[in-house]
């Protein structure tokens, strides 16, 4: 044996590069050493009380990447007296779910052992890969546990998700991040605990803020910190050490990305509209710049503005679609990212107008009488007079600009609707002004 295939046996030490990302070497390997989702695993809820006592039931894991899907996945496999397999929707196929589903058949007749199955991405499956699972869900042999960053209810198959417990995963906090990366340093068995590594004051708090509740993505920037960084010799001690700047965490750490799914997409524009609507500029502001940063057509948002210039605003404060209008041309006109700006200026500009959903209602209330039928005529008065034909006994139209006030009192309704009113002014900003001229002109005949 020579001396390259000695040292690759008994080497004691991987080097750097063989060694598993140490994001994989921090994983988390029981319930007390794992971080955040309290909400679900806190002491006495449900999920921490099933996985305890070896009695979980069919399950589906929802959140965003790195919040500690596969890691309580992992610790289930760890913890359970049952067999334990995995795979990945991305790579799998009916073939493979066969061979689990006969290797657990197996071992509950041979042994009386459960087993329990890890899909990973488990959206990625179709539906023909869904339906080859449901029998063994539905007896019991197998205990699915299926992990994905999308929604499962506009993801998954119903007939997966109707037999599967949902926890939803929240992104973990800043301070569950940098207690992960604190862990990472002390740690002499996985992390760089027999190393003498000095970040540099607010170094780790800024891997922790940009990484968005991603751990995976934290640890990740962590160790091409170190990775990359000389050591140096401490001259008071002369003992050897590596210093994490400020500077090398923020170069370790990529920018945070916005995965912009379509239930994010929604979400993100419904807060948006609902910060127009109520009157939070710097909410609506905030929602704007999160969408442009994660892709979306300025033309989406702007369509919003404009929309909400009436829906919310309308004759409360006319100029608001003025201000939206110009935000459209700038945005044609100009483009971005300079067009960024007057945007934001509608956005402002609506969010801080007077409010009135008058128009809107009238609208409402106006088509619905119109869905509901009952076309009556044309009154003849209102009929084109080119074509009528003159009646002495019919009344004729009253021109408004040929008397006082360019009004003049005279019914536009058609029969069976005389009495009625579909646009009510309130006494919002401008609208005020247009409630008593409306009422001066019409009296109470318009409430």
């Amino acid at each position: 044996m020579n001396d390259f295939e000695q040292q690759t046996l008994w080497s004691a030490e991987p080097s750097a590069s063989t060694r598993p990302p140490l994001a994989e070497r921090m994983r988390p390997r029981t319930l007390e050493d794992f971080i955040g989702q309290k909400h679900i695993l806190g002491e006495g809820r449900l999920l921490r009380r099933a996985i305890q006592a070896d009695r979980m039931q069919s399950s589906i894991f929802w959140g965003p990447p790195g919040c500690g899907k596969t890691t309580l996945a992992s610790i289930i496999a760890n913890m359970t007296g049952s067999a334990f397999e995995k795979l990945n929707a991305v790579t799998s196929g009916v073939a493979d779910v066969r061979t689990v589903l006969k290797a657990a058949e197996e071992r509950r007749i041979r042994y009386g052992k459960a087993t329990y199955l890890l899909l990973d991405e488990c959206h990625r499956w179709n539906k023909a890969q869904s339906d080859s699972i449901l029998p063994a869900i539905e007896s019991g042999l197998i205990r699915f546990i299926g992990s994905t960053t999308e929604n499962p209810m506009v993801s998954m198959t119903p007939a997966i998700v109707s037999r599967c417990r949902v926890f939803e995963f929240q992104p973990l906090s800043a301070q569950d991040v940098l207690h992960a990366l604190r862990l990472a340093l002390k740690d002499e068995e996985r992390g760089y605990g027999r190393e003498d590594i000095r970040p540099e004051e607010g170094a780790l708090e800024y891997i922790a803020r940009i990484a968005g509740g991603d751990v995976r993505t934290a640890l990740g920037a962590l160790e091409l910190a170190v990775l990359t960084t000389e050591e140096e010799t401490d001259p008071e001690t002369g003992m050897r050490f590596k210093p994490i700047t400020l500077f090398t965490a923020q170069e370790s750490v990529q920018k945070p990305m916005i995965k912009l799914d379509e239930n994010l997409y929604y979400d993100m524009l419904s807060a948006f509209c609902k910060s127009l609507r109520g009157s939070d500029p710097d909410a609506a502001l905030l929602w704007f710049s999160r969408m442009l940063y994660a892709g979306v057509d300025p033309k989406l948002i702007v369509r919003r503005i404009v929309v909400h210039a009436s829906e919310d605003v309308g004759l409360a404060d006319p100029t608001a679609m003025l201000q939206a209008q110009a935000a459209v041309t700038a945005l044609e006109f100009v483009g971005m990212p300079e067009a960024r700006i007057p945007i934001a200026q509608a956005i402002i500009a609506v969010c801080m107008a007077e409010k009135s959903n008058s128009v809107v209602e009238a609208l409402g209330a106006a088509e619905a009488d119109a869905r509901n039928g009952n076309f009556t005529a044309v009154p003849v008065h209102l009929r084109d007079q080119s074509y009528a034909i003159p009646h002495s006994q019919t009344p004729q139209y009253k021109f408004p600009h040929d008397y006082p006030g360019h009004f003049v009192r005279q019914t536009y309704l058609p029969q069976g609707y005389e009495r009625r009113v579909y646009y009510h002014p309130t006494e919002q900003g401008h609208e005020a002004k247009l409630k008593l001229r409306h009422e001066r002109r019409y009296g109470a005949d318009k409430k």
